[in-house]
């Protein structure tokens, strides 16, 4: 994996857009639920939004366990190869 890939990855985030859709509401509905409580705008948040802010955490620590994995599994392989034994003749030959 190239250093962008990984870092595109890692900086990843979720926006007021996928919780909007996860909760199908509009964007503007999730704006005006994170705004103070004393604000004129200000509305309940969308029902069940524990679950819905539940699920995309859970896909953040997905998203975010398989990149570490991906660059871990690249680094044993690539420590592996150059740990291997070159051809020609063993030390016990």
């Amino acid at each position: 994996m190239k250093f962008r890939d990984a870092t595109d990855q890692l900086f990843s985030q979720i926006d007021h857009g996928a919780l909007a859709e996860k909760l199908h509401v509009s964007i503007a509905s999730i704006r005006q639920a994170r705004l103070k409580p004393e604000s004129l705008a200000h509305r309940a948040p969308p029902k069940e939004w524990e679950r819905a802010v539940v699920s995309l955490a859970e896909e953040q620590i997905d998203h975010y366990r398989k990149l570490a994995d991906a660059l871990r599994k690249e680094k044993e392989q690539s420590s592996t190869s150059a740990k291997s034994p070159k051809k020609g003749r063993s030390i016990t030959d």
